[in-house]
């Protein structure tokens, strides 16, 4: 995996040389458009709202729409003045609580690999981190753009966690509040009970991604069969008339319980490969 940046994180008089790799990995099903008659890959154009006209690269510049329709166009000039310096360095600004800040603010999240000498303190940095239960707030620039971020420990290594800045999350009182300020003692009651008989060990392993899955098997059918494979006709869940929610919540517990206990056949036979 080729890696995303190298550097060094600095806090103090520290300087701890670090290469950044992604830490996380979307496998999403590239398609390509073709034309129907040939099967031939169709290209992307840049085409002008105004004419239809295919507009060349040379003359493409980048505009900001500060009224609908209305442009100001920005050069290279223009983004060179509020550029900032890639230092290649995490700076740290200040250590704070990790249960203090809100997870919506962590984005992406990479490994920081230690670089060559940077082993002792590095591992200090983890240590520290890890018995204060504090992560490090910093700065870095990454392609030109400069990012918070969070260096936390991660059994035993350092993940830097890109951060969203505060004033791109959208406050909470921009969505509607349910009408219902306080659930019921019985429903709650209720969903209690459903959250504890489906309540299981977190294993990462038990879960994957189904539509990819289905979507690999159908283009592996595809390949080997064509187009002969009979179309999919699901049917839709009709909806419920029930508006009971103590009622529903105890069917939910009767079919959880009942998909958690081995049917008497199947426990038999779970016995005896046992024996």
């Amino acid at each position: 995996m080729p890696a995303i940046w190298k550097g060094s994180i600095s806090f103090g008089l520290v300087t701890i040389p670090v290469t950044l790799y992604s830490a996380v990995r979307r496998e999403e099903l590239k398609f390509r458009l073709l034309r129907k008659s040939d099967l031939s890959p169709v290209n992307y154009k840049r085409v002008a709202e105004a004419d239809g006209k295919e507009v060349p690269w040379d003359e493409i510049v980048k505009g900001y729409e500060y009224e609908k329709d209305k442009f100001v166009v920005l050069k290279d000039d223009d983004f060179k003045r509020v550029d900032i310096e890639a230092t290649q360095t995490v700076d740290i600004i200040n250590f704070v609580n990790l249960k203090e800040v809100d997870p919506l603010l962590f984005n992406k999240p990479y490994y920081m690999e230690v670089g060559k000498g940077g082993d002792k303190a590095y591992t200090l940095l983890r240590d520290a981190l890890e018995e204060s239960g504090k992560i490090a707030i910093s700065k870095v620039v990454i392609k030109t753009r400069q990012h918070l971020a969070a260096i936390r420990p991660e059994e035993d290594r350092l993940m830097l966690e890109l951060m969203h800045f505060p004033a791109e999350i959208l406050p909470a009182t921009d969505f509607k509040k349910p009408a219902e300020k306080k659930a019921g003692a019985k429903e709650l009651n209720m969903a209690q009970k459903l959250i504890e008989s489906m309540t299981v060990e977190w294993n990462p392993e038990d879960y994957q991604d189904d539509y990819k899955e289905a979507l690999e098997k159908v283009i592996e059918d595809k390949i080997e069969h064509g187009d002969k494979q009979q179309p999919v006709v699901r049917k839709k869940a009709k909806p419920s008339n029930v508006i009971d929610l103590a009622a529903i919540l105890q069917q939910s517990i009767k079919d959880t319980e009942s998909r958690a206990k081995p049917t008497k056949k199947k426990a038999v036979k779970a016995h005896r490969k046992a024996a």
